[in-house]
């Protein structure tokens, strides 16, 4: 095996390659190092108290930085019974079982569960970056974690772990710039869901005829489904012919075959039943029922999906009026092991339309520029996030230096 080629300058370590002036420590040396601990369940008296705790519930808190609040609160009393501690603010967390390598830092003082590490950085380690180190070092955690049923990472590896440490100034300078990428995505995330909200706002307006459009009254127009549609309804092939090398046609089966409103390829099928076109609208009809999505490409269509043929409706109006009245399928669905609606339930949906055209397709315009303006979002977003994420691979490893 060929030796790591080394750049004048940097040096091969534990760690890989890094700059000669960064140094090589265990984290343990660098940084207190603690857990948690689950207060009895059988004591109410513990609970919901007014010290925030860090649990496996709080893992969608996780990764965006900053932890400021808990789903659980534990109480004097069940912190005073159980092996549980108070973390100072900025103390780092990382989750070590489900939920494997996310991590945050901590706003307020704070007790955590048994499935966490937590670090009390001192003066010679930004918690900052630390918290940026580890989120590098994610994939790595994920990969080490071991366990059946939950995976997790034993303490003996957190005690043996080294981590690269520029001088004190140069980590708080990486920290600057990460935490300037985090600043940009939290607040478009902010505006998206801002924006979706609005759209559903507008969506609640139109699609009910509360609001009508410029140059658009009179009542609207109770329709059966089937009136405005042709349902095609799907079959699944002979499963002998699906196959994941493309071979044939994608198929699309039921749910796990759309993704953001549009259909995904992930199996394929070389015996076409009932094929559907590109850009027509389709709906699960097997549990879940009633997910909405739009055909990216011409596909087969499983037992688990029909589409819909517009015939005296415009399609996009349908695609939104549809996705509209998705969660309503779940009340007509029936069957004992899993829901379903058959072609009958669909024909008869009731459906409360405009009469012409017109304000039909003004709607989906006005509809389809709200999500072309959120999807322009949500592109900068993942921009930003893939510049984050190259600089971190960049700055953490001392690749690029900042002046």
């Amino acid at each position: 095996m060929a030796s790591q080629e080394v750049k004048e300058g940097y040096k091969l370590t534990d760690v890989g390659v890094i700059p000669e002036d960064w140094e090589v420590t265990l984290l343990d040396q660098v940084a207190k190092r603690g857990s948690g601990h689950t207060p009895d369940q059988a004591h109410p008296e513990y609970w919901n108290g007014n010290i925030k705790w860090i649990s496996l519930k709080d893992s969608d808190r996780l990764d965006a930085l900053y932890i400021s609040d808990t789903v659980a609160k534990i109480s004097k009393a069940g912190l005073e019974n159980s092996a549980a501690k108070i973390h100072p603010q900025g103390t780092v967390v990382l989750s070590r079982d489900a939920g494997v390598g996310k991590s945050a830092i901590m706003t307020d003082n704070m007790a955590v569960s048994q499935h966490f590490i937590a670090w009390v950085c001192s003066k010679y380690l930004n918690n900052h970056f630390l918290y940026y180190w580890l989120q590098k070092e994610k994939s790595e955690f994920e990969r080490i974690a071991i366990g059946n049923t939950i995976k997790t990472i034993g303490l003996p590896y957190f005690q043996s772990l080294k981590i690269p440490l520029p001088p004190l100034e140069e980590q708080e300078k990486i920290a600057q710039v990460l935490s300037d990428f985090d600043s940009a995505i939290a607040h478009l995330d902010k505006l998206i869901s801002k924006k979706r909200n609005i759209k559903q706002g507008t969506m609640q307006q139109l699609l009910t005829g509360k609001k009508r459009l410029p140059g658009f009254s009179g009542k609207l127009q109770e329709r059966k489904l089937g009136d405005l549609v042709e349902v095609v309804m799907g079959q699944s092939p002979d499963s002998k012919t699906y196959n994941t090398e493309e071979k044939g046609v994608p198929l699309i089966q039921g749910n796990a075959d759309i993704n953001n409103r549009k259909t995904v390829k992930r199996v394929w099928t070389t015996q076409a039943t009932k094929l559907c076109n590109q850009g027509d609208v389709i709906m699960t009809v097997r549990a879940p029922i009633g997910a909405i999505g739009i055909a990216s490409y011409d596909s087969c269509l499983g037992r688990g999906a029909c589409l819909f043929k517009a015939k005296n409706i415009n399609k996009l109006y349908l695609f939104y009026l549809m996705t509209f009245k998705e969660d309503i399928w779940e009340t007509i669905g029936q069957g004992s092991t899993f829901t379903a609606v058959n072609s009958n339930d669909i024909v008869n949906f009731n459906l409360s339309v405009p009469n012409y055209l017109a304000e039909q397709k003004a709607i989906a315009q006005v509809l389809s520029d709200m999500d072309a303006e959120i999807e322009a979002l949500e592109k900068k977003r993942d921009k930003y996030q893939a510049m984050k994420q190259g600089m971190m691979q960049e700055l953490l490893t001392g690749k690029t230096r900042l002046k």
